[in-house]
């Protein structure tokens, strides 16, 4: 199988799978035993939204898009931020390029 994550970063399921990574590692600094959190999966950490390969899917305008520019995205049900989501994006460091 030939994946590359340039084509899906941002995606609903990164917005998920970050969303409860970042609420683990708040329970985990709840305790006060050290841990280690190491990420045997993780990618280059910084992908083009705007570049060519995630552009051919536009897989982020229902990811990360969503949650950055949320009053494009409001419905009539729309209510406020679930706290899961609202943690995301209490971490505005890791959601840009800042290199």
């Amino acid at each position: 199988m030939n994946y590359r994550h340039a084509y899906h970063a941002g995606n609903f399921a990164d917005v998920l799978k970050h969303s409860v990574l970042f609420a683990l590692i708040d329970a985990l600094k709840a305790k006060s035993t050290p841990f280690c959190l190491v990420d045997t999966h993780a990618g280059s950490g910084c992908y083009a939204l705007d570049g060519t390969e995630a552009g051919k899917t536009g897989e982020y305008k229902e990811g990360i898009a969503r949650l950055l520019f949320p009053d494009l995205h409001q419905g009539p049900d729309a209510g406020p931020l679930p706290p899961l989501l609202r943690l995301r994006l209490a971490y505005p460091e890791l959601l840009v390029d800042v290199g």
